[in-house]
This record gives C-alpha cells, structure tokens and sequence, in this order.
C-alpha cells in the first residue's frame, strides 16, 4: 500500500495532528506554493480557512486530492467550478462551533436587552444614572439558517424564553421555508442571520428586509458576510428603521482600519470571533484527525458538503 500524502494549507499556529503524526506523509504549504503540490496530495486539509488560494490553485483535469477537508462551517472560500464538477470529497468542520456561537448572539441580545455597553460607558465616566431595561423572555427571534448553528441559536434564545422561528432553504416540521421570512421578520425583536453564504441567500438582507423590521428591531449577523449588503444596514442604522445591529462577519477580511463600518452609530463589529473559544483549534485538530481515521479506513465520512447547495444537507 502506498503512503497517503496529507497536504496541509497552513495557517498559524499550524495543526496538531497527534496520532497521525508518523503514520501518513504530512507536507505543508502556503498560498502561493498550494497549486504545485495540490496534484499528488491524496488529501487536502485547508487549515488556513479565510484563504481563496483552493479556488485559484485547483487543478482542472489530471490528478488531485480524493478528499478535501476545511477548518470551517462555511465553504464558500474554496468551492469553485472545478471542484464542484469534480469526483473529490469536501467536509467542513460541522459541530464544533454551533454552541459557542450560540452563546455569542445570546450575549449580544442581553448586553443589549440590559443596555450593558452604556453601563460601561457611564462609569468610566463616574456617572450614577439609574435606567430601566428590557426583559429579554417574551420576545421573538427570527434565526435564518436551519443547519446546527441555527438551531443551536434557536435553542439557547429559547431557554431564555425567547420565542425563536427558525427559517431554511425549504419548509418542513418546525422549519419555516423563505416565503415565511418577511412575514417573521416584520414581528420580529432580534434577527439572526446564520445561514451558509448560496447564489439564493446572498445579499439577503437589502434595503428591502431591513425596511420591512421593527423599529425596535437588533440585527445580528454570524454567518457569512455577503449575506448582508452593507450599505443597506448602515442606512437603516442612519435612518433608525432598526435599533442596532452586530456584524462578526463582513463583505471583507480583516476590515481595513479606514473602513466606515467601524463609525457607524448603533453597529457592533467584531473580528470573526464569535465561534472562537479556548482550545477550538485543539478541538478542529482533533475533528479532523477523527475524519482522517474514518477516510483511511475506507468508512463513510460524517460532515460530506452536497458542493451544489454549498452546505451539509439534512437540517
């Protein structure tokens, strides 16, 4: 049996790949040398998961990775026509960062509900003014994207007496389908979107659906971030169609430090980080070097991307 070549498009710190180390060639590679080494790496680990590089380096005919493997929930960075035509495997990293998630949005809907930000703000000031705040059981959420994300968010809003509706691609028990989405949107307190970035969901959320929300409304997006057209949300905020929003995930990344979006009144940014929690890298390794045992064995892998739709199917 010939030696697997496992080829890594590093990101740093690299992965550790524990048990695997010595038992498979492991080779290692940036961007820019990806294209050269793609053709007789039987595996593809895409480690570096906010890098184009697969979409530019894939090969068209001739060899190339039997499985490729991303660090990630979405695929979107890596899907191109080639390998979407192709007989190659594609697994995301499904599971491992549903509920952080989960408890970010969750966060940000009760930092707000309990108007946190200006607590801060006033004693850093030495200011003593006593306010009233909102109770978040009650209220209605909208979350778009069914997957494990979505519902993760879903549940845990519940579990703060939240009423969360959940919409998908399509309609079926417990799901709405997207003829249901204005309709949510327009009774809707807090709005998250969590859905995979498709030729259906991107640029979503426009001038249309942040004009048809409430204006106490709070917009959350964790998904991906053409998702949102950007200029829509900043002229909601401008024009108070809702009360505040929250983006972790953005049109470009890194933002430039010159980027308006950080001025905006009313917008939360952050950096990519809202599935970030201590140990996730350890935890992606450990994912992975799962599948890679599954793969080697020649046994089903769990997390297979349908390339067309560009997400997991079955949620």
């Amino acid at each position: 049996m010939s030696e697997k070549i496992l080829l890594v498009l590093d990101a740093d710190p690299p992965p550790r790949l524990g048990r695997l180390t010595g038992r498979t060639r492991i080779l290692h590679t940036d961007a820019p040398s990806l294209a050269e080494h793609l053709p007789r790496a039987d595996v593809l680990l895409v480690w570096d998961f906010t890098s184009r590089a697969v979409r530019e380096a894939w090969p068209g005919e001739g060899p190339r990775p039997r499985w490729v493997h991303t660090a990630s929930a979405g695929v979107d960075h890596l899907m191109c026509p080639e390998l979407a035509a192709s007989d190659t495997v594609v697994t995301n990293a499904r599971g491992v960062f549903d509920q952080p998630i989960a408890e970010y949005v969750a966060a940000l809907v009760l930092a707000w509900a309990k108007d946190l930000p200006r607590t801060a703000t006033l004693q850093r000031a030495h200011e003593w003014r006593h306010r009233e705040t909102q109770r978040v059981a009650g209220t209605r959420a909208v979350v778009v994207g069914s997957g494990p994300i979505g519902q993760a968010i879903a549940g845990t809003l519940k579990a703060l007496g939240i009423s969360a509706a959940l919409v998908g691609r399509t309609e079926r028990p417990g799901i709405h389908g997207p003829e249901d989405l204005d309709r949510l949107l327009a009774r809707a307190d807090w709005v998250v979107a969590a859905a995979p970035l498709t030729r259906t969901t991107y640029g979503m959320f426009d001038a249309h659906r942040f004009g048809i929300m409430q204006p106490s409304a709070r917009f959350i997006n964790v998904g991906r971030g053409p998702l949102v057209v950007e200029d829509a949300l900043v002229e909601a905020l401008s024009r108070q169609w809702i009360a505040g929003a929250a983006l972790d995930v953005f049109e470009r990344e890194p933002l430039p430090p010159d980027d308006p979006l950080w001025d905006v009144p009313g917008l939360v940014v952050s950096p990519h980080m809202s599935g970030d929690t201590v140990g996730w890298r350890d935890e992606l390794g450990t994912q992975f070097v799962e599948l890679y045992e599954l793969w080697e064995a020649g046994k089903p892998l769990p997390n297979v991307v349908d390339k067309k739709r560009g997400y997991v199917p079955g949620h």
